[in-house]
């Protein structure tokens, strides 16, 4: 079952002045993460988050809605591969960020391709840090943990990934057919639970 609906993830975006693709052409696609906010600064390892399209097919908006972390998980926090510390992507819309293309030379998922800004954290004591703002291209790409993963650990370090693979693979199909008309290159956009009433 759904925590949001589309309309609730709309109002939200467009209170924060971000755009909102009306779905002119089919699978105009809304890509939103939405940060759990209840669990603070705290380093959870659980995903707790969800990650949701907003898009028209023949005029009518579809909605879909799934389990995922935008955090990274304890061995992320603590076995960190940057230098400057764990990255934890920062609330915002990111347009034309990601492309479709292998991550880690594995699979098709969404891999960065425009800057994006993180925050960074290096003391490895499970809460996350928002002191330091780090702006680039790192590899925070939208991508699947395993088929239904329990922990996040080191599946993130920044990256927004799927609990479940099957979930992503719907989510990439959506991709796929919204590449085939509007080009390789989706704008995501990160909120907070907060941000929406």
């Amino acid at each position: 079952m759904a925590k949001y609906t589309k309309e609730q993830v709309e109002a939200a975006v467009k209170s924060k002045g971000y755009v909102w693709f009306e779905g002119a052409k089919d699978y105009d696609v809304n890509i939103v993460g939405v940060r759990n906010t209840a669990t603070g600064q705290t380093v959870t390892n659980a995903f707790d988050d969800v990650i949701t399209v907003s898009y028209k097919v023949g005029g009518e908006w579809q909605y879909k809605e799934w389990t995922n972390t935008t955090d990274p998980g304890k061995k992320g926090v603590q076995q960190f591969h940057n230098a400057k510390g764990v990255a934890r992507l920062v609330e915002g819309q990111y347009r034309g960020s990601h492309t479709i293309r292998l991550h880690q030379g594995k699979y098709e998922a969404l891999g960065q391709a425009k800057n994006v800004k993180v925050y960074r954290d290096a003391n490895k004591d499970l809460k996350f840090d928002e002191t330091k703002i780090d702006e680039g291209v790192f590899g925070i790409n939208i991508h699947k943990a395993g088929a239904d993963s329990t922990y996040v650990e080191n599946w993130s370090e920044g990256c927004q990934v799927f609990k479940r693979s099957k979930d992503f693979e719907e989510f990439m199909t959506i991709c796929r057919k919204a590449k085939d008309i509007h080009g390789n290159s989706f704008t995501y956009t990160l909120i907070e639970s907060t941000d929406i009433v």
